[in-house]
């Protein structure tokens, strides 16, 4: 049986960091990864990159005023092309990186726990089993299908994976779920000519987000043709005459959505099955997450676990800091824990995107702060008037007391830039003056943040 100084299991963004960083210390390290399609992890293989890439090409669709159909059907096979291109050189490369590493062997396989240091790889039937001094799961996480009668059977059900893989466009795509996942996909395919049907039980979007927010983002997207059908109970789903059909329930009584094709985006979970963790005294949360303490330990004393299957927000920064804690704690100092991470922000890739960071006025209230509030409409940035995207809303909370910014929620073009200089800001503990008054290079989206922060009272 061969031995490693370290066994990771998961070839994501956390895994593969932590893999170039012992190989730079001259440790021996195995790294398994069950489908030489995830070489990379879920960001740049199903989840951000590629979905990026496509949101990126419906700019240019809009850019090149696209009006009959089959000249957008052509462009959107020619976007899937593009994409599984890019996407290809980068899973080339990030495999290239490691496999070519003398003291880094790459195991194709699926890995599960045969005792707390020993794991079994599979492969096409073939086991072999590897001993790993410390060992880290970093396995990500997989679309949850829910138990809907004939969700199985259809042949028109897609995750955000397989659909990413279609090469023709949906005339009519009906989304199982009005989160994040959801919403994106629903404002990129309704950006490339596809008819769009968004169907949740919740009674509005993005509970979570500052409800007026959330009433824009509805407004921005209905104004696309994206339909809502909120407050509804997906009953069965059946396909008849090369369709599918989504029967559903709701104060409007039972109706029926033909769809070419239907995607099911109502969350992720983590990513546990197969790895036989009750072998290695690896225990799980109540959502069936790896449970870890705040240093990413999990409860196997030479286990650590990183990503998404850890539970917790699922983004790939989350994972990359993931791989810091571990640095520090494992092979340094111990300085940083999870603890650490008190300012994340976040984005939603619809058209304009939505990011945000910290509390919304609800939330700060809920928790006992007296608050100040700002606000900004995007059509007033004239950076979004030159490059003809004006709708959004721009809105921020201070704390009355002490003027620190306890959050920010964007919705505009290129909020996902802006939202960064907002949380290193946070992050900094600045007053609100502090944006109000910095000096931003114009004409640039980043200025309004003087114009947001000035509006503060």
């Amino acid at each position: 049986m061969k031995k490693y100084d370290a066994v990771i299991i998961g070839f994501g963004k956390g895994g593969k960091t932590l893999a170039g960083f012992l190989a730079g210390k001259g440790q021996n390290v195995a790294l398994i990864e069950k489908s030489d399609k995830m070489y990379g992890g879920t960001c740049i293989n199903v989840g951000c990159i590629p979905s990026k890439k496509l949101v990126d090409s419906t700019k240019v669709l809009k850019n090149k005023r696209l009006d009959n159909v089959e000249a957008k059907e052509k462009f959107y096979a020619e976007s899937i092309d593009n994409k599984n291109a890019l996407i290809g050189a980068l899973r080339g490369k990030n495999y290239e990186m490691l496999a070519s590493k003398d003291t880094v062997t790459v195991y194709d396989g699926t890995g599960s726990f045969v005792s707390k240091n020993v794991v079994n790889v599979e492969n096409n039937g073939e086991n072999i089993q590897i001993e790993g001094e410390k060992i880290f799961i970093n396995t990500g996480s997989t679309t949850i299908i829910p138990d809907i009668k004939g969700i199985s059977e259809s042949k028109h059900v897609y995750t955000s994976t397989s659909l990413m893989e279609l090469k023709e466009l949906p005339k009519k795509l009906t989304v199982i779920g009005a989160g994040y996942i959801g919403l994106e996909f629903a404002s990129m395919y309704s950006e490339f000519g596809s008819e769009v049907t968004v169907i949740d039980m919740a009674d509005r979007l993005m509970p979570r987000e500052d409800e007026e927010i959330a009433e824009r983002v509805k407004a921005i997207l209905e104004a696309k043709g994206i339909k809502f059908l909120l407050k509804s109970k997906i009953e069965e789903i059946s396909d008849r005459n090369d369709k599918g059909y989504v029967k559903i329930s709701g104060e409007m009584g039972e109706n029926e959505v033909e769809s070419d094709a239907i995607l099911v985006a109502i969350g992720r979970k983590p990513n546990t099955d197969g790895l036989n963790l009750e072998a290695a005294g690896v225990k799980t949360d109540e959502r069936g997450a790896v449970a870890v303490d705040e240093t990413l330990k999990t409860t196997a004393d030479n286990i650590w676990a990183m990503g998404d299957v850890k539970g917790g927000l699922q983004f790939t920064y989350i994972s990359l800091d993931d791989f810091r804690i571990i640095r520090d704690n494992v092979y340094g100092n111990g300085n940083r824990t999870v603890n650490d991470r008190n300012v994340i922000p976040y984005s939603v890739f619809i058209n304009p995107p939505l990011s945000r960071v910290g509390m919304t006025e609800k939330e700060a209230i809920e928790k006992g702060y007296e608050v100040k509030t700002g606000k900004l409409e995007a059509m007033a940035i004239p950076k979004g008037k030159i490059e003809g995207v004006t709708d959004g809303l721009l809105k921020t909370v201070v704390d009355a007391k002490t003027d620190k910014i306890l959050g920010c929620t964007l919705l505009c073009n290129t909020s996902h830039e802006m939202i960064n200089v907002v949380a290193a800001a946070i992050k900094a503990e600045q007053k609100y003056t502090f944006l109000r008054d910095m000096l931003f290079t114009h004409p640039t989206m980043t200025e309004a943040l003087n114009d947001l922060f000035g509006s503060v009272k």
